[in-house]
């Protein structure tokens, strides 16, 4: 009985970046060996024990083959006479099949430490064609590595063409394609996952609402980049800028879903785009099975974006109404990501990326002077009802008014 330190935490160590997990292969033993010495079974596709000490996950050595459509049509055998080299055989990336023993020596039969020092995200063999969700892993690790200088490389992406090509991605649950692409939303390059599956035409099949954005042209005096797949691109790059949450990259994945169904006699204008992608946001989020709060948060974004951005244009009475609309009253953390998405929407697009968004700060500050306003004491003073609604509105667009807008815009 051997094992193996395998995966992330090999790669991540000869990048010398921190590794969250330590995950080991161990070859050469039964599972009825593993409970003798104290591991813990867990586990129901094949046998994984944890340490008795350290708790961390230890693989019995396996190989795969393919018994049907998706990511679970495999058989798995992990007989105790499987080799490493086997069991590293079937994973995704050469840089993530490179093992290391107890005594700190790689075993490395897929030159994975090569592609490391080289930048390059290549497939171990063919066998990574049986798994459709290794397009999306691919894509993501893509994603991680950009800011490293890794590219995949280009018999990989023809592989993952193929994978795309094959309808495979169609037997992919909703639950993982949302998992990956929550992971890589989170990444420090999130449009590169976008890009990388627009470029291998896959995500037309995982997400048609996305890819039918790309080739739609907008007006090029407020998007000089023309494209609105290309917007989508660019408006992610801010979002990571701005290091906000998932949610909010989501937000901002969504919120030009609308241009999409635009008249072709409309274009290069989208009337209502925002109110008009809606159903789509919903239905998409519906299909992945997202969380409420990402959900929700996309369709604010969706909703109101075009408002926010003319918000200094608006009369007090609208911005009030806005701030309604966003329910920024009992939910201003939100209301604070809301504006976070707007502005990654502003600055995606060439040469507006350091320009400052005064919409967002003066959002802020009418917020702030609105909440100032206590509707406890008109209570006390004898409002109620629709009186009381109607008074407390009057007061929160007399605060917006006295708000110095030039200032914001100097």
């Amino acid at each position: 009985m051997q094992r193996y330190l395998v995966g992330g935490a090999v790669r991540d160590q000869l990048l010398g970046i921190p590794s969250k997990d330590r995950d080991w292969v161990v070859v050469g033993a039964t599972p009825e060996e593993m409970l003798a010495q104290g591991y813990q079974q867990v586990g129901a596709d094949f046998p994984v024990f944890l340490h008795p000490e350290t708790k961390e996950e230890h693989a019995l050595a396996r190989t795969e083959r393919k018994s049907g459509r998706g990511y679970t049509g495999f058989i798995c055998d992990f007989a105790p006479d499987i080799t490493l080299e086997e069991d590293l055989k079937r994973r995704d990336l050469t840089i993530n099949a490179i093992a290391m023993d107890e005594s700190g020596e790689l075993v490395d039969p897929y030159n994975g430490a090569e592609d490391l020092k080289n930048r390059v995200l290549r497939h171990v063999s063919d066998a990574f064609a049986e798994d459709p969700l290794r397009v999306l892993r691919v894509a993501r690790f893509a994603a991680r590595f950009h800011r490293l200088g890794f590219e995949i490389a280009p018999e990989t992406l023809h592989l993952m063409s193929t994978i795309a090509a094959s309808g495979e991605l169609e037997a992919l649950t909703a639950e993982r394609v949302w998992q990956e692409t929550q992971r890589a939303l989170g990444e420090k390059s999130p449009w590169i996952f976008i890009n990388v599956l627009h470029d291998t035409q896959a995500l037309g099949p995982l997400f048609p609402e996305l890819e039918s954005l790309f080739g739609v042209p907008q007006e090029e005096k407020y998007h000089p980049e023309v494209d609105t797949g290309i917007h989508l691109l660019l408006c992610l790059q801010e979002a990571a800028k701005l290091n906000v949450d998932t949610d909010t990259r989501f937000a901002v994945l969504c919120h030009d879903i609308g241009k999409g169904l635009t008249p072709k006699e409309e274009l290069p204008r989208h009337i209502n785009h925002g109110a008009n992608g809606l159903p789509t946001i919903r239905a998409l989020c519906d299909r992945l099975k997202t969380s409420k709060s990402a959900k929700e948060l996309a369709l604010l974004v969706a909703e109101c974006h075009t408002e926010c951005h003319k918000v200094l244009t608006l009369e007090p009475v609208s911005v009030v109404k806005l701030l309604d609309r966003c329910d920024a009253w009992r939910r201003p953390e939100r209301f604070n990501l809301f504006l976070l998405a707007c502005e990654a929407d502003a600055r995606g697009r060439p040469g507006w990326e350091t320009l400052p968004y005064p919409q967002a700060d003066f959002l802020r500050l009418a917020l702030a002077a609105c909440k100032n306003i206590s509707p406890k004491t008109l209570v006390e003073k004898g409002f109620k009802g629709t009186k009381l609604r109607e008074q407390l509105d009057m007061l929160r667009i007399d605060a917006v008014t006295q708000i110095d807008k030039a200032s914001l815009e100097s």
